[in-house]
């Protein structure tokens, strides 16, 4: 989801306020966004007398102690604590920074590496800083390694929310402002644009390293047993990094998987996985789309494929956002006397419909 223009000329000028003087080639770099967006958002910036330009410089014309519009962090530092090489929630992130660098808050983001248990360490570190909220979405490769996180979450002593994480009901962390995507409605737009494209015999590969990956599972399994057009279906695992007990032998079966059920189209989460299995049908002389659909999880790199993919894409930059207003009302005070109350948001995610998927031949 691109991000509004309001929001990234915010981000812009709390950058430059925060500096100072900023060269333009690294706010490009840092918002992520071409050098002719970054300096069309300047040009207008400096019409409007927020911003004054030098050559390949801007500088702030804000007095020291002004923010811009939303303002009022005083700054206050947010912990943000996410997994190590995650791009789906690195999207998520840079949503939340948004808010954050509007309201004057700075981010300190700390990464978890790979293993059970890695986040606690940081949070920690984090709230020994002087961190006044945390921004959480713990890696939790099983339940039984989500589950026994929530006891030491459920004590911390500022305030904190979850992005794309869903504690159980009933456990500590059932009381804990949270923001996550629709992933059962998610599942429920692939199923339904194939059946619609006249496909009746399905593959799904999903991971199984993270809660996501369990609930886009788990969705896609319910909405195949009950759809009245799916004639036959089968699941399995899309790739050897989607459980750290397995090895490399343990995804081979995905093509013999397609022809037991003699599918003419699959669903994978996440999208590298989708274009591998692109690569290893045309290395078989099977053609993407004429011969077999494919829909991709995530919409992270699903695009850059060739063909591109159709994939079901969740909004991972609002999720960030919304999670990040959530906290953002609880650590500036807002809520001083518990005047709002928790809240558990759902977002719906889309169908982005490419050149992978194709009527049932």
């Amino acid at each position: 989801m691109r991000e509004p223009v309001d929001a990234r000329r915010q981000r812009i000028l709390a950058a430059v306020q925060e500096r100072g003087t900023a060269r333009v080639r690294d706010l490009a770099a840092e918002l992520q966004v071409s050098g002719v967006t970054i300096r069309r958002d300047i040009e207008e910036l400096t019409r409007e007398g927020k911003l004054r330009r030098g050559h390949g410089v801007v500088r702030s014309t804000l007095p020291a102690q002004e923010l811009p519009e939303g303002g009022g962090g005083d700054g206050a530092t947010v912990a943000v604590v996410v997994p190590e090489r995650h791009s789906y929630l690195y999207e998520a992130l840079h949503g939340a920074r948004a808010v954050f660098d509007t309201a004057g808050m700075r981010v300190a983001l700390h990464i978890a590496p790979p293993g059970p248990g890695t986040e606690r360490p940081q949070v920690e570190r984090a709230l020994a800083d002087g961190a006044s909220g945390v921004l959480l979405a713990p890696r939790w490769r099983s339940s039984d390694v989500e589950q026994a996180d929530y006891d030491w979450l459920a004590t911390l002593e500022v305030p904190t929310a979850l992005m794309e994480r869903r504690p159980l009901k009933g456990s500590a962390l059932h009381a804990l402002d949270s923001v996550c995507s629709d992933h059962w409605f998610g599942a429920h737009l692939a199923v339904e644009h194939l059946v619609r494209l006249g496909h009746r015999r399905l593959v799904f590969a999903t991971r199984d390293d993270s809660p996501t990956a369990r609930t886009v599972h788990a969705a896609l399994s319910e909405i195949a047993d009950a759809h009245p057009l799916v004639e036959d279906w089968a699941w399995t695992l899309s790739s050897s990094r989607g459980g750290m007990d397995r090895g490399p032998g343990d995804v081979t079966d995905l093509a013999s998987t397609l022809r037991k059920v003699g599918a003419t189209a699959a669903v994978l989460h996440s999208d590298v996985d989708a274009l591998m299995l692109v690569q290893r049908l045309a290395e078989d002389g099977v053609r993407v789309p004429e011969d077999f659909s494919v829909v991709a999880y995530d919409d992270v790199v699903a695009g850059l494929g060739s063909p591109p993919l159709t994939a079901v894409s969740p909004p991972k930059g609002e999720v960030g956002r919304v999670a990040a207003q959530l906290l953002l009302r609880r650590v500036d005070g807002s809520d001083r006397g518990g005047a709002h109350s928790v809240q558990r948001i759902e977002l719906l995610p889309t169908l982005t419909v490419r050149g992978s998927t194709h009527p049932a031949p």
